[in-house]
């Protein structure tokens, strides 16, 4: 046989097992690890691994094989030995070293046709996208003018979504500002755009007419704590003029009840008159006004470390002020915890008016107020589900519909399905904000995209 022809051989053979080895590692990255490190490593709920310098340690085969078997439970990060095989894990070790770079970069896969084409809708409603990379997409405000403002998570900017032509697709992504410490927040209020960093709110004056020339901004309160953990600001203008803004649990159970933690809070456009709005609350990102009532609703996390399908998520509503949600005693309204529920009944707390499911991360919220969609939508609840990140089968990962009569729950179905395909993930949505003409945005992190959703009879 011709020895030329048999090293070519066996030189493809060897090109392509290794192509299938690093196929298999980027599946189980995808499945396991990207939905807190971002689809290309560079980092979303968790750090980024494309860094030149690693937080814990070298990024060597035994330290990446530690880390991923035992996790880092002070940070948040599971310990996978239990899920994943040794094997597993030490591929999913090869994938994310540096020395993988190019290999990865060379497999990795083209682009699908149709994004959005696993996506389901109920019958009429159909999606688009609004807005192609905008890494991080997180929390929307929509001027009057149509420009909708997005924060954003670890690239630390603020972006401006134009619509120049009003065709329903962005023209131009401008960034208002850089540099910014998770700017995940941000919202309008006379004019002016207010964004949410760890441990500031900063304002940008009259921003519709500044946004494009880099504008300064003022710092209005810099005096919150400077905790990562559940330290991201969701803040969002009510209808009394004030800015209301949470302080999440820095941790995944604690007991900060003395301190400024595990409560939202509300103050003037300057800074001014800090207020207490709602305690007991483990970690709201996404809260709104109903339409009619002006009462508060609120979406919040639940606690995890407690299994698989315990304790539900929440959604709360606060007609008052200064109501207890529960956290740390209580979770869901009917679970006590097993740390910090001693001496304590859920009775004494207010309970959540639905129970969105374990681990299913609901965060932004909105409740429709277009006329575009049909009769039965107005003035019903729009939930964002960001999905579960270590639960052992994944769930969440949609947009709900939560109808209501009056504050009562009727049911709560999916309105926007499909960005999870058995454990493989497209899409996490994050918040939802509705268009001067009826249409209604999605934000997701994962994809990095804003999706438009319209409704033709």
């Amino acid at each position: 046989m011709n020895k030329a022809l048999v090293g070519a051989a066996l030189l493809f053979l060897g090109v392509s097992a290794h192509a299938a080895d690093i196929a298999a590692s980027a599946k189980l990255y995808q499945t396991y690890c990207a939905s807190c490190h971002g689809v290309e490593l560079q980092g979303a709920e968790g750090p980024s691994l494309t860094d030149a310098k690693w937080i814990h340690g070298e990024p060597t085969k035994a330290n990446l094989v530690k880390i991923i078997s035992k996790g880092v439970p002070d940070k948040g990060m599971p310990a996978w030995a239990g899920v994943l095989t040794k094997e597993q894990i030490a591929q999913v070790a090869d994938y994310v070293s540096p020395k993988s770079a190019a290999a990865r970069k060379a497999a990795k896969p083209a682009a699908a046709a149709n994004p959005l084409a696993g996506l389901k809708l109920p019958k009429g409603f159909s999606i688009s996208i609004y807005a192609d990379k905008v890494e991080s997409a997180r929390e929307m405000a929509v001027s009057p003018s149509g420009i909708v403002y997005v924060g954003s998570r670890k690239p630390g900017k603020v972006y401006a979504l134009i619509d120049e032509n009003k065709d329903g697709v962005v023209d131009r992504i401008v960034t208002v500002a850089e540099g910014l410490d998770k700017p995940n927040g941000v919202a309008l209020l006379n004019g002016d755009l207010y964004v949410g960093e760890i441990s500031r709110i900063i304002k940008f004056a009259d921003i519709d007419r500044t946004y494009a020339s880099k504008p300064s901004y003022k710092v209005i309160k810099d005096d919150l704590p400077k905790e990562g953990w559940h330290g991201e600001k969701y803040i969002k203008a009510g209808p009394d003029g004030k800015l209301y803004v949470p302080i999440g649990a820095p941790c995944n159970v604690c007991n900060k009840e003395d301190e400024a933690y595990s409560k939202i809070w509300r103050m003037n456009p300057d800074g001014s008159n800090w207020e207490l709005v709602a305690r007991g609350v483990r970690n709201t990102v996404g809260f709104n006004w109903h339409p009619e009532t002006k009462e508060l609703w609120f979406t919040d996390n639940g606690r995890d470390e407690m299994g698989d399908n315990t304790p539900s998520c929440e959604l709360n509503v606060a007609p008052k002020l200064g109501m207890h949600f529960g956290f740390p005693y209580c979770h869901g309204g009917v679970v006590p915890d097993p740390d910090f529920a001693k001496g304590r009944t859920c009775e004494e707390f207010t309970p959540p008016v639905a129970k969105l499911g374990p681990h299913v991360a609901p965060l932004g919220m909105a409740f429709y107020t277009g006329t575009a969609f049909p009769q039965a939508y107005r003035n019903q609840l729009f939930v964002a589900e960001h999905g579960s990140w270590n639960r052992a089968n994944k769930i969440g990962y949609q947009v709900r519909l939560i109808t209501l009569y009056g504050n009562q729950v009727v049911s709560d179905t999916a309105f926007i399905d499909g960005f999870l395909q058995g454990e493989e993930v497209s899409g996490r949505p994050v918040d939802i904000a509705v268009l001067a003409d009826g249409s209604m945005l999605v934000s997701d992190d994962h994809a990095n995209r804003i999706y438009r959703i319209t409704y033709k009879p």
